[in-house]
C-alpha cells in the first residue's frame, strides 16, 4: 500500500515552485536506507531503531543533542532556552518558542495549527494510555506529580499537578522526586509532540497519519519498501552547536551556524535488509553514507585494517565510532525450559554464557570491529567502569561440568543432554532450545556460532527464523525463549542500561522478564545518584547479579566502521540521535561528476 500525503505534498510544492523567469536550480536529494522494516509511526509506541530513525525527523521533542558537542549535551530545540529549575531540582518550566506549526493535516480543517504547552501536556499524558502500551512510559510513569491519577483512570483530560499549561508557550513540569536523567527523557523521540485533533481524527491509526513539526514530512510511502521525507516548510529550525577543538567539527560549525534546517530538498529512503544490498548499493551510489560495515561484508572493502586503495581513490572516507550499543543475547526468565530462579535453571543458563566464544565472534564474524561486553555498559556511557571484568569467562569445560553437577546428566542417542529428572517417577525428557534469529545473511552466521558453541556443552539448539519487528512483537508477548539483541543508547547514562534488566519493565524493554527484588532494589537506589562513588558501587553489584543469575549473556560493544561519499558535507555520527540528515548537505554536481567518472 502506498501512502501519500497530498495535503504535505502540495503546500511543499508551492513553497518550492519559482517564478517563470527564475533559473530552476537542481533539487538536493539524501539517498538514505534502514536495515529493517519500519513499523507505525507514532512516537509513542515505536522503539526499533528503523522506525525511531524517521520519527526523530518528523516529530520535535523540547530538546535535542548539540549535534557537535563531546561528550553529549542537550540544547533547546522547540524550547526558547534550557528551562528554569527550581532550587529543590524538581520544577522545570519551559518557554516554547512561538511561530511554530504542525505540518497541514485534514484534521486542522484548513487552520495552520500552531504547537502550544498544552499540546506537550497532551503527548506526554498519551504515554500512560494503557491501551497504547507505550515502551517509553516507564521514563514518566511515577515520577511526576499527581501522574498517578492516570494510571487510576485514564483519560487524557485528567488534571496532573506536576504537567500544566501555565499559558500558550509556557509548560511547567513537576517531579515528585529529584530524577537526574529527566531532561534526557524529554529529548527522545516519544516526547515528541503530537496534536489531540489528529490522533483523534484516526482512531487506532494514528501510526499512518504521522503529522508533526520536525525539519521533515512524509511525502510517499510504500510500506516496508520505501519512503520520501520532504523538507517542512513550516520548519523553523536553526543550527546551533558547540563546535570545540576539531577541525572538521569546526568546519562543520562555520558551514552550518544560523542557517535554516534541513540542508536538503528530500531524503529518499529504502528498505535494505540484506547486508549485500546496502554494501553494493553504497558502492554504485545508491546511499550516500553507510553506517556499521555489515560483519559479512568487511573483506569488500577494508585491507589489513584500511580502506582499500582503490575506494579512497574514488574519495570515499572510513571512519570509526565506538557505538554507544551493547548487543547481548537474552533469556526469558518465564519460559518453562529456560526460566526460573532454580538452581538448575540458573546452571543451564551459566553454562550457555560459559560457552559463549567472544573472541571467535570478535575476530571472525565482527572482523575485529567490536570489543567485548563485559557488563550491560558500553564505554563513554555515565557509570561505565573500565576496570570491570565479567566473573563468566568463555570455558566449555566448565560449562559442561556445571550441567552434570545440576542434573543434566542423561543424554539422547544422539548425545545431546536431556533434563533433569522431575517427579516421583524420575523421567528425564529431551531438552531443545529455541532461539529466534533474524532472517539475513548475518543471522544465519550467528547461527551457526551458536550451534556451534552449545553443541559444545551437548544442547541442542533450533533455530527459529522472521523478520526482526515480528521477533520484537513476540518477545513483549512473552512467546520467545532466547534472542540476540542489541541496545543503542536512548541517553547517555547507564541507567538507560540497567533499565532492560529491572522487574516493572518486563514485557517492554526488559524481554528477559527478569524479575530479582536484590536487583530491583539496587537500580531504584541508583537512580536517586547521580554519577559517583556511591553509583559505581551499586553498579558493580547489579552486574554481579546478571552474572549469577544469567538473564543475559553479554556479547560485543561495537566499534562501527563507517563509510561516506565524498559529495556529503557535514556528515558527523552522534552517539545518542539516530541520524543527521536535518545537517546533512549533498554538493549535486560533484555527485553527477563522481558517478559519471566510477
Amino acid at each position: 500500500m502506498t501512502l501519500r500525503l497530498t495535503a504535505a505534498a502540495f503546500l511543499f510544492s508551492l513553497l518550492c515552485a519559482g517564478s517563470a523567469a527564475a533559473q530552476p536550480q537542481e533539487e538536493k536529494v539524501l539517498r538514505m536506507f534502514l536495515s529493517t522494516s519500519e513499523t507505525g509511526l507514532d512516537p509513542a509506541v515505536a522503539s526499533d531503531n528503523a522506525t525511531l530513525s524517521l520519527l526523530e525527523n518528523l516529530f520535535d521533542p523540547l530538546l535535542r543533542y548539540d549535534y557537535l558537542a563531546r561528550p553529549a549535551k542537550l540544547r533547546p530545540n522547540t524550547a526558547s532556552a534550557m528551562p528554569e529549575v527550581s532550587a529543590d531540582g524538581l520544577s522545570y518550566t519551559f518557554r516554547i518558542r512561538p511561530g511554530i506549526f504542525f505540518t497541514p493535516d485534514p484534521a486542522f480543517k484548513g487552520i495552520k495549527r500552531e504547537v502550544t504547552a498544552q499540546d506537550y501536556v497532551y503527548s506526554i499524558k498519551r504515554l500512560y494510555n494503557p491501551a497504547l502500551k507505550s515502551p517509553w512510559a516507564y521514563m514518566f510513569e511515577g515520577k511526576i506529580e499527581g501522574d498517578e491519577a492516570l494510571k487510576t483512570h485514564y483519560d487524557a483530560d485528567t488534571p496532573v499537578a506536576g504537567l500544566q499549561a501555565l499559558d500558550r508557550h509556557t509548560l511547567r513540569i513537576r517531579l515528585k522526586a529529584r530524577d537526574n536523567n529527566f531532561l534526557f527523557y524529554l529529548a527522545v523521540p516519544a516526547a515528541g509532540v503530537v496534536a489531540r485533533e489528529v490522533i483523534e481524527a484516526y482512531p487506532g491509526q494514528a501510526g499512518n497519519h504521522p503529522v508533526g513539526t520536525g525539519p521533515f514530512m512524509v511525502g510517499e510511502w510504500k510500506r516496508s519498501d520505501r519512503i520520501t521525507l520532504l523538507a517542512n516548510p513550516y520548519s523553523t529550525a536553526v543550527f546551533h552547536a558547540t563546535a570545540g577543538v576539531n577541525p572538521e567539527d569546526r568546519a562543520i560549525a562555520a558551514a552550518l551556524e544560523g542557517k535554516r534546517l534541513p540542508r536538503v530538498d528530500r531524503v529518499e529512503v529504502r528498505i535494505a535488509e540484506e547486508f549485500q544490498g546496502r554494501m553494493l548499493g553504497f558502492l554504485n551510489a545508491e546511499y550516500d553514507y553507510l553506517e556499521q560495515i555489515p560483519e559479512s561484508m568487511t573483506d569488500m572493502v577494508v585491507r589489513d585494517g584500511q580502506l582499500k586503495p582503490e575506494l579512497a581513490a574514488r574519495g570515499i572516507v572510513l571512519s570509526r565510532f565506538p557505538v554507544l550499543q551493547t548487543y547481548y543475547m537474552w533469556m526469558n526468565m518465564k519460559d518453562p525450559v529456560i526460566g526460573g530462579y532454580g538452581k538448575d535453571r540458573i546452571a543451564l543458563r551459566r553454562a550457555i554464557s560459559l560457552a559463549y566464544n567472544n573472541a571467535e565472534d570478535i575476530a571472525l564474524l565482527k572482523k575485529g570491529f567490536a570489543i567485548k561486553a563485559e557488563s550491560p555498559l558500553p564505554p563513554n556511557v555515565l557509570g561505565y567502569d573500565p576496570a570491570y571484568r565479567s566473573p563468566v569467562p568463555y570455558d566449555p569445560a566448565l560449562a559442561n561440568a556445571l550441567l552434570d553437577r545440576y542434573g543434566y546428566t542423561q543424554r539422547d542417542p544422539d548425545g545431546f543432554r536431556r533434563q533433569p529428572k522431575r517427579g516421583r517417577t524420575g523421567e528425564t525428557v529431551p531438552l531443545t532450545l529455541t532461539m529466534h534469529s533474524e532472517a539475513t545473511v548475518s543471522g544465519r552466521l550467528r547461527d551457526e556460532l551458536w550451534r556451534k558453541c552449545l553443541n559444545a556443552i551437548g544442547l541442542r539448539v533450533v533455530f527459529k527464523s522472521d523478520k526482526k519487528t515480528e521477533i520484537i512483537k513476540a518477545s513483549r508477548l512473552g512467546t520467545v525463549q532466547m534472542f540476540e539483541s542489541n541496545w543503542i543508547a536512548d541517553f547517555p547514562d547507564g541507567d538507560n542500561f540497567y533499565q532492560l534488566l529491572y522487574g516493572p519493565n518486563a514485557g517492554r524493554a526488559n524481554y528477559a522478564r527478569f524479575d530479582l527484588p536484590a536487583y530491583n532494589q539496587r537500580y531504584e537506589a541508583a537512580r536517586q545518584l547521580s554519577d559517583g562513588p556511591a553509583r559505581q558501587k551499586l553498579y558493580f553489584e547489579m552486574n554481579q547479579l546478571i552474572h549469577a543469575y544469567n538473564p543475559w549473556v553479554p556479547l560485543t560493544h561495537v566499534l562501527s566502521g563507517d563509510l561516506r561519499h565524498p559529495w556529503l558535507k557535514n556528515y558527523k555520527r552522534h552517539p545518542v540521535e539516530f541520524t543527521q540528515w536535518r545537517y546533512l548537505d549533498v554538493d549535486v554536481a560533484q555527485r553527477a561528476r563522481s558517478t559519471r567518472a566510477k
